[in-house]
């Protein structure tokens, strides 16, 4: 169904649709079953303070300690985690906790090590957009499988802590970066990318050797393309066996890539940048794989087929490392294909497929076992389960079950023959605002066991023998917290409790917190989720404008029963209810939830946003005439369509860094959900912004980075030029130097100052009196 049917057929359907259900009154109920939750607010709640914009982005940060990228030690004596500076957000350091008990200590100062951050390199700069790292520092580390070593690439550089004696080393110290740094597995070797060429680093003697040599130009070797670290979830090119005999490594080549001219504009001037981005229906790079024999200096070619046009999704060694197992996905993502290959000779063979008429999704669950079986994901029965396999790729048994999908596979006891998964998931059916990690056998398909408690959001970490996981947790009463957990769900010992409490940065602020209540709305026989926060001192007898906070496109969801963040309040505080709903195509759910939108994004994604517009405003507490909506990326297009589908009746919108025409993104995510613009003319045509700006409903903000890579500034510029050739008013913000998100705190206390300045003209206290 489009956006152009009759209003009269439309709003027939709304009637029948608008049937909320509330989950629950209010959210108290979910501390009750989570673990250590914050104290409620009594006798001890904090002074009514109103948190203020500049307070959000200012030290130390109001989520308190969080404990990011936490990793238990091969030896499960040491938990790693970063942790950023109180005196600066933007910079993590390297922190370890003794298991056995005692305080955390640092065990990489990145000041110390560094303590003049130079300009990072060009491909460094992609490759951290392309993870959405925004901070400096340690960003990553790594433990060697022996857990004697941490690597650490620091601001360029590589730096290896000793587990031994606590000293770092500093292994490089170049003019061009070192990216992607590895240890091996057994600790031999360090590895890691520079000038497009990948290197190794005898540890015992300190020699480099290059693998390859001719990395130059338009060829890189052992880096993922743009599409695979943009699209495709795959942030490395290159793959140690565990034997440390064998490196699998790709060969990109971008010449028949187009070459889209970006103007890379920053507060000092301009330049141009001869940017290789693969438009949708456009030639992709040609990627192959080879496997280097490190021992005999030996390099063969993989067979992946006749057809150079497909995508490497996914390369994993068998645990004896002689089988390299090589997921091959077709240009139009119907088909994925498992190849066996012989590291030896590069042969390959189809060992199992996964076909949809839709696309068939990329997930990271793939487990390959010692005794030759290997674990994979598929969502051919219209949930994402968990299957066993043998070593020829003959299914054995499905491992997971019923109506709900599996989030992640998160480890394996081979042992015990257990098998641990995250889903969203209550006796047995799906239940998307929460989170737990639950256990499974490999040996029959049965009920699984949950492992954590119900209520709230649970991010855990499996260690390699399933014997042990680091948990993070969350739920609107409870900040993020971290804690390793022994399997049976037994707390060994905090990480970071974290605990919302006097002397924690958001104290102050605690008691003017509103929490969030969750519902359902019905649309097209799917169940929608929303969740909604009103203002402090909220009255039920008075009106208020609304912010349709939105994404909207493919992702993992927005609405959960996890912390709130604190811009959140930024808008309660200014009094604004803020609802959020995910609609069809977007979280973690069915098959057919997620593709509702294939080849017609826009359409089905506005016409569940329309739904719960029309549910906000038979709410007697909301001003039906003051509802505006904001949204960033694919929540920026939303926002574009949003304003200009009469339906909706938007006051304003915001609108960051959009795509509006779908012919100018990226091949794997555009062809993935809309096909190519040769064979889907009517799908592109409906999503494009320009033909729609005739029907604007409100006022509209419009924001960009001048130098994003990802969503090309052009998207945003024809835009601006047709709403000015149309004399439409409207209002521009944009970031020089900023690419496809604004980053660090001065930046962010601008953007937010212009969002609350543009909401207040245009639905807030300084908005035009509404006519009688």
């Amino acid at each position: 169904m489009t956006t152009e049917d009759s209003a009269s057929s439309f709003a027939a359907m709304r009637t029948l649709l608008l049937a909320s259900t509330i989950l629950m009154a209010a959210t108290s109920a979910f501390a009750q079953s989570a673990p250590q939750p914050a104290a409620p607010l009594a006798a001890t709640a904090p002074a009514s303070s109103i948190l203020t914009v500049e307070r959000v982005f200012a030290n130390p940060s109001l989520s308190g300690p969080v404990a990011r990228g936490v990793s238990l030690s091969p030896d499960g004596e040491l938990v790693a985690f970063l942790r950023s500076r109180p005196d600066d957000v933007d910079v993590l350091d390297l922190w370890a906790a003794p298991v056995a008990g005692g305080e955390p200590f640092k065990l990489i100062d990145a000041r110390a090590l560094v303590p003049d951050a130079g300009e990072l390199s060009e491909a460094e700069k992609a490759r951290r957009e392309r993870m959405r790292i925004s901070q400096r520092g340690v960003v990553e580390y790594s433990w060697d499988e022996q857990g004697r070593y941490i690597l650490a690439p620091l601001e360029g550089d590589v730096f290896l802590a000793n587990r031994a004696d606590g000293s770092v080393r500093r292994l490089t110290q170049t003019a061009a970066d070192e990216i992607d740094a590895k240890v091996s597995p057994k600790g031999a070797y360090v590895s890691f990318v520079r000038d497009q060429d990948l290197v190794i680093l005898n540890l015992a003697s300190g020699a480099e050797q290059a693998i390859t040599t001719d990395g130059d130009g338009l060829i890189t070797w052992a880096t993922a393309e743009f599409i695979a670290q943009e699209e495709l979830d795959r942030d490395t090119g290159y793959w140690w066996s565990p034997d440390e005999r064998f490196i699998a490594l790709q060969r990109t080549d971008e010449t028949q890539v187009d070459i889209i001219p970006r103007l890379d504009i920053t507060g000092g001037g301009a330049s141009v940048t001869q940017q290789r981005y693969p438009r949708a229906g456009r030639p992709n790079a040609v990627v192959e794989l080879y496997v280097q024999d490190v021992q005999a200096g030996k390099r063969v070619k993989v067979d992946l087929g006749a057809n150079a046009d497909i995508y490497l999704a996914r390369v994993d060694w068998a645990k004896d490392g002689r089988t390299l197992f090589v997921q091959r996905l077709s240009r139009d993502q119907k088909t994925l294909d498992l190849l066996s290959v012989d590291p030896s000779t590069g042969a390959s063979r189809v060992i199992a497929s996964q076909r949809s008429d839709a696309w068939v999704p990329l997930s990271h669950d793939f487990k390959a076992l010692k005794n030759g079986d290997f674990i994979w994901a598929s969502e051919e029965s219209g949930w994402k389960h968990l299957y066993l396999y043998n070593r020829d790729g003959r299914r054995l048994r499905a491992i997971t079950q019923g109506d709900y999908p599996v989030k992640a596979l998160e480890g394996v006891n081979e042992a015990t023959g257990e098998v641990f998964f995250t889903a969203s998931m209550r006796d047995g059916k799906e239940y998307p605002i929460e989170q737990q990690l639950f256990r499974a056998s490999l040996k029959r398909t049965g009920a699984p066991a949950e492992v954590t408690p119900r209520g709230g959001w649970w991010s855990p970490s499996v260690n390699g023998t399933g014997t042990a996981y680091v948990g993070n947790y969350s739920d609107v009463n409870t900040p993020p917290q971290s804690a390793l957990y022994g399997i049976d769900g037994k707390r060994v010992r905090w990480i970071e409790e974290n605990k919302l409490q006097p002397g924690h940065p958001f104290w102050p602020y605690a008691q003017r917190q509103q929490k969030p209540t969750f519902g359902t709305l019905q649309s097209h026989g799917q169940t929608l989720m929303w969740q909604m926060t009103t203002p402090p001192d909220f009255d039920p007898s008075k009106t208020y404008p609304v912010v349709m906070q939105v994404y909207g496109g493919p992702s993992a969801g927005g609405v959960k029963n996890a912390w709130q963040g604190a811009t959140n309040q930024l808008l309660t505080e200014a009094g604004y209810i803020v609802f959020r709903l995910d609609n069809r195509g977007e979280g973690d759910r069915s098959a057919a939830f997620k593709q509702a939108l294939y080849l017609k994004m826009g359409q089905p994604e506005i016409e569940d946003q329309v739904i719960a517009a029309d549910y906000l405003r038979s709410l007697p507490y909301v001003d039906d005439s003051r509802i505006a909506m904001m949204g960033w990326s694919y929540g920026g297009f939303m926002s574009l369509m949003a304003l200009t589908e009469p339906k909706m009746g938007l006051a304003s919108a915001l609108a960051g860094a959009p795509p509006t025409q779908w012919g100018l993104y990226d091949t794997a995510y555009t062809e993935r959900y809309m096909s190519t613009p040769q064979a889907n003319v009517e799908g592109y045509a409906a999503s494009d912004v320009l033909g729609r700006l005739d029907r604007l409903t409100g006022r509209l903000l419009l924001l960009h980075g001048m130098a994003d890579d990802n969503v090309i500034f052009e998207n945003t510029t024809r835009v601006l030029n047709a709403l000015q050739e149309k004399s439409i008013p409207f209002e521009t913000m944009l970031y020089p130097g900023q690419r496809h998100g604004v980053r660090g705190n001065e930046r962010q206390l601008h953007l937010w100052r212009t969002y609350l300045d543009f909401l207040d003209r245009t639905i807030g206290t300084r908005a035009p009196a509404k006519a009688d």
